[in-house]
């Protein structure tokens, strides 16, 4: 066979495409023979060429496996021994490398089954030896039997540390101090490994405890390499073989991503050589970009450690003027420096808000004025990229954000104008309501820059407007008719990119409308018919707008507008769908969940057609693709790829990517949203589909992706609602829904612990709080306890979803308020205290601390309210407090409270006077002692220096809720002229029934020092009875005050009646009950 197979492996390396295909069906054939691993092991030794003893390796890998059982013990010896001096005394590197990796396979196997006892022993030998190549070699060896023997280096770890660190130093070669960076690389890959992860936790506690001698201690310290390793790198870099550095990078990324504390000090070091390649122009596009991804890993991962060393600032420093960097787009955008800063700049304001804002404020507030247009654009570019990381802090400064934005939106270069634009649509989407409220500057400028000579201008300034409306109601009305104008005429006139996104700014125009879209309606659903036809494939987009934008109209006209015209637009819905165009079918789920919610019940008709789509969009295979790299650079030799590895089968691929198609996951998403809705809106007609539905939901809630995820958890609850609905008058339905409520529980409470994304876990909170709601505490308490214990991991901030990956302890003063997540754990509270009311009292001690501790001053005011807030409500709902066994814990709420009402956010002071309030009333004989406190820390609320009305009317409502339960304990004389100088109530008027309750309950029981006031009551009663907010409940209450009163002073009423307006005369008559 060894002649043959020379003969075969030269006329394998020939230039002949013919004969190369017949040398490698012969090879494949002697390849099945085990004896062709001695064929092998002789060439590699023997062969003239490099090149056949490359290929000699290369095969002899690849076969290794599938043979070495079958091998006599003296032939796998002769094997093991001339890999050994191939590795020696071989001169080609490349055929060195291939050896060692052939010894890699095969340690694989006889390493653990202690038949290769002298190897690592020689490896180590050979690491200290005087030749260059035996130390590179060695080296090499050590990268590829980490991934093969890792375990088997145990023992060896603290000496193999050394060995590595001294080749990282290697005065003589830099080949060695490469090889070694490579080594280190493979070596921290092995011990990223989870379970190592554990393992270096457990010895870093143990080192702390000082139980472990300094040999082992220095197993964890990876800190060490660092200097070694950026040395080799700049080194590098000097000599132009960036590709050696990048590996640095790819140390590091490890390094970061690691939970356990492995960089310290270290991080100060990696930044400044990572911000120095950054800043290098010269260097190559990819080299930069691993260096910006290092920093952006740093501030998703490390936060804590950038703020502890103040490397924020100088990061920016760096990273802003890069977003000026002109780059040719010619090349990849994703490597663009400009692009990639921003990413950078875009995730340190998630993570570092308070430090970032300062720096990026001034960069942009300084380039604005800037001669040069690309420091101009990128001052916008930066306001933008921070507004989701920075909003509190941007809304707190928006009038000169905005003043910087704007005056850009009108700059001369086109660049400028676009970046503007697109900050515009970033604060439209994060710096709501705020943003909303400076609509008279704001749309001003939209509606020149619809108009702007650039169509990439116009793009980005109809998805800004689609933002920023979104969130608009009637302020829009004065601009309706410019705007409209502009779109419409846009509309008809423009290509088919920006048609798209015109549409988008029209639907959301429509939405905040409402009734007074409808002179434009037909003209935009005319348009909507003729793009709703198009069936080219590069007018799907535009036609899936289209569809979309007819729901958003019908929704704003109303039912009874569009319910004639309906079908027409729904056959073309459904006649899109066989176009097999995701994103189309995506919008046209959106368009049949619309058209649920405006038709309801009548809805009923389109199921049979609609469900089945959503259906099968659900059940669309995710075209989830893995990249497997299982290549290795020594097989290609000349291309040489084709006989098939025996050990394909025992080796682990490296995945390097997993793609998705996102626009399935858009389809599924919407797809199990419209099922939700479905249900919700036909309720009991959507019998025929809720057990499929049910399935689908099920398994939707543990999918991959959060989007999907979310659309489950809400769609969960319809479909209990829908249940109910079906079986609400069937004895035999209580089962079934006992069934899907068990269910749907079981997938809730898990979510709460185990899902990692904070906005489904908030939404499974939520619809919990919604199911107590509606279907008692008797329906849910077989869950309560799994309930209590899962709203206690979420307040001790211990659930996945809130796991923070840092090297550094979090620092409390820092923390920013959980909108997301935290306000809607707090829910639950009240909804268990309505559900149980005095009975919640033991589950709230248990819930009580861990709620506190949002309370503390170090925390952020949004805390501290929603603890008020939440308390407040749990008070209410709860009924009478014993004050004297809750103790200590009434006492520190109650105190709490009093500080929070002189907060200086509105917020707060508005949440404390509720909660006050609510404690007063509900607190009994024992919180008397706290009256004269309450008063007086309420009395500023209702003075001038009070600028915020809601605030003001809920220290009535307060005020109202302690005289009405303990009105001798209330000083009349002096309180009334305060409390009703602020009436009527102005903003709240959730707090109508406690306010009006109080005055007319004393009028009625005609107390004297009410009806000392009788010009200014009848004053209060006439402005109530003429408001057209005010609920019917108070006005029929207030009537009967007014009359109490007529009866009392009869016609010395006549001249205070006289002095009111006709209007509010004839509404206060109106609701006087007849004699």
């Amino acid at each position: 066979m060894a002649q043959s197979l020379e003969l075969l492996l030269i006329q394998f390396l020939m230039p002949d495409n013919d004969a190369r295909r017949q040398a490698e069906d012969q090879i494949k054939r002697l390849a099945k023979d085990p004896q062709v691993v001695p064929a092998l092991v002789h060439h590699l030794r023997t062969a003239k060429t490099p090149n056949v003893r490359q290929l000699a390796a290369v095969l002899l890998r690849k076969k290794i496996t599938g043979h070495w059982g079958k091998l006599s013990p003296q032939l796998r010896q002769l094997v093991k021994q001339s890999l050994i001096e191939s590795i020696t005394v071989e001169h080609s590197p490349p055929v060195r490398r291939a050896s060692a990796n052939v010894v890699s396979i095969i340690a694989k196997y006889a390493v653990p089954a202690g038949e290769w006892p002298d190897l690592l022993p020689f490896l180590f030998q050979c690491s200290q030896s005087a030749q260059e190549e035996h130390r590179e070699v060695a080296l090499i060896l050590f990268s590829s039997l980490t991934e093969t023997i890792g375990n088997s280096f145990r023992p060896y770890f603290a000496d193999l540390q050394s060995l590595l660190l001294k080749c990282l130093q290697d005065e003589t070669s830099n080949r060695v101090r490469v090889a070694a960076l490579k080594a280190v690389g493979s070596f921290l890959e092995f011990t990223h490994d989870e379970a190592e992860i554990v393992w270096f936790e457990n010895l870093r506690q143990a080192a702390d405890s000082s139980n472990l001698t300094p040999s082992v201690i220095t197993v964890i310290k990876f800190r060490d390499f660092i200097p070694s390793i950026l040395n080799v790198s700049r080194q590098c870099l000097a000599s132009g073989d960036e590709d050696v550095a990048v590996i640095a990078f790819e140390i590091f990324d490890e390094l970061i991503e690691s939970p356990a504390p492995l960089l310290g000090e270290s991080v100060k070091s990696i930044v400044q050589f990572s911000l120095e390649v950054c800043a290098s122009p010269n260097l190559e596009s990819n080299t930069r970009h691993q260096a910006i991804q290092i920093i952006s890993w740093l501030a998703r991962y490390k936060s804590s450690s950038l703020k502890k060393y103040k490397l924020v600032g100088p990061i920016l420093q760096i990273m802003c003027p890069l977003l000026a960097e002109s780059t040719n787009r010619d090349e990849d955008d994703d490597l663009a420096p400009d692009r990639a800063a921003a990413e950078v700049i875009d995730t340190m304001a998630l993570n570092l808000s308070k430090q970032v804002f300062p720096p990026v404020f001034e960069f942009a507030s300084l380039s604005s004025q800037n001669a040069n247009p690309k420091f101009r654009e990128a001052s916008v570019t930066a306001l933008g990229v921070i507004s989701e990381g920075c909003l509190e802090l941007m809304k707190d400064k928006l009038g000169p954000v905005l003043h910087i934005v704007l005056g850009a939106l009108r700059d001369p270069e086109q660049m400028v104008r676009g970046a503007a634009s697109f900050a515009l649509g970033q604060f439209a989407e994060h710096l709501q309501p705020e943003i909303v409220s400076h609509h008279e500057i704001v749309l001003p400028c939209f509606l020149n820059a619809v108009e702007d000579a650039s169509d990439e201008v116009k793009e980005k300034s109809y998805y800004a407007l689609a933002a920023f409306c979104e969130n608009m109601g009637e302020e829009i009305l004065p601009f309706l008719d410019p705007l409209m104008g502009k779109l419409l005429g846009a509309l008809q006139s423009s290509p088919r990119n920006l048609q798209e996104t015109c549409m988008s700014a029209i639907g959301s125009v429509a939405s905040a409308a409402e009734q007074a879209f409808v002179p434009y309606a037909e003209r935009v659903l005319e348009l909507m018919k003729i793009f709703m036809v198009l069936t080219n494939d590069e007018d799907l987009r535009a036609r899936a707008r289209a569809t979309e934008l007819a729901g958003i109209v019908a929704m704003s006209v109303g039912r009874a507008r569009m319910e004639p015209i309906l079908p027409a637009f729904i056959e073309a819905a459904i006649a899109g769908f066989g176009l097999e165009f995701s994103e189309l079918r995506e919008y046209t789920h959106g368009f049949f969940s619309n058209v649920a919610e405006l038709l309801d019940d009548g809805f009923t008709q389109y199921l049979p057609h609609v469900v089945p789509l959503a259906f099968s969009s659900c059940n669309l295979d995710d075209g989830s693709a893995v990249d497997v790299d299982d290549s290795d650079e020594d097989e290609n030799v000349n291309g040489f790829g084709g006989v098939s590895s025996d050990d394909e089968a025992h080796d682990e691929p490296r995945v390097r990517n997993i793609s998705v198609r996102t626009g399935v996951l858009d389809e599924k998403a919407a797809a199990t949203q419209a099922l939700g809705l479905f249900a919700l809106h036909t309720k009991s007609s959507y019998a025929p589909y809720i057990e499929e539905t049910l399935k689908i939901l099920v398994r939707h809630a543990t999918y991959f992706h959060e989007d999907v995820r979310l659309q489950a958890i809400i769609s969960l609850k319809y479909i209990l609602t829908a249940m109910q609905a079906v079986f609400q008058n069937h004895n035999e339905g209580i089962a079934k829904t006992k069934e899907v409520l068990d269910t749907v529980m079981n997938i809730y409470i898990k979510t709460m612990s185990e899902d990692d994304d904070k906005e489904v876990v908030a939404q499974a909170c939520m619809s919990i709080a919604d199911i107590i709601k509606d279907l008692g505490y008797m329906a849910v308490e077989p869950y309560m306890p799994r309930l209590v214990e899962g709203t206690l991991v979420l307040l001790r901030e211990e659930s996945t979803c809130q796991q923070i990956e840092s090297d550094s302890e979090l620092d409390e003063d820092d923390t920013e308020h959980d909108e997301v997540l935290m306000d809607a754990v707090s829910d639950l509270l009240p909804a268990f205290a309505k559900a149980l009311g005095t009975q919640f009292a033991p589950i709230f001690s248990q819930l009580y601390e861990p709620l506190m501790k949002f309370a503390k001053q170090s925390r952020p005011p949004q805390d501290r309210t929603m603890v008020v807030a939440t308390l407040a409500e749990v008070a209410q709902h709860m009924g009478e407090i014993d004050v004297l066994e809750t103790g200590t814990m009434f006492q520190a709420v109650m105190h709490l409270v009093l500080k929070e009402l002189g907060s200086p956010e509105a917020t707060n002071r508005r949440n404390a006077a509720f909660c006050a309030g609510e404690l007063c009333k509900n607190g009994g004989n024992s919180v008397l002692k706290y009256y004269t406190d309450v008063l007086n820390r309420l009395y500023p609320l209702f003075g001038e220096s009070e600028p915020d009305n809601a605030v003001r009317d809920n220290a009535a409502g307060a005020v109202a809720r302690m005289i009405m339960a303990h009105p001798e304990s209330i000083p009349l004389n002096q309180v009334l002229p305060v409390f009703l100088q602020v009436l009527p109530l102005k903003e709240d008027y959730e707090e109508s029934n406690s306010v009006y309750g109080c005055i007319c309950n004393l009028v009625l029981s005609s107390n004297s020092q009410i009806l000392s006031f009788v010009p200014q009551l009848v004053n209060i009663f006439a402005q109530v009875a003429a408001s057209s907010v005010e609920n019917p409940e108070v006005k029929v209450h207030i009537g009967r005050a007014f009359s109490h009163l007529i009866s009392l002073y009869g016609h010395q009423m006549q001249p205070l009646l006289g002095n009111l307006s006709p209007a509010h005369a004839n509404a206060l008559a109106a609701i006087a009950p007849k004699s």
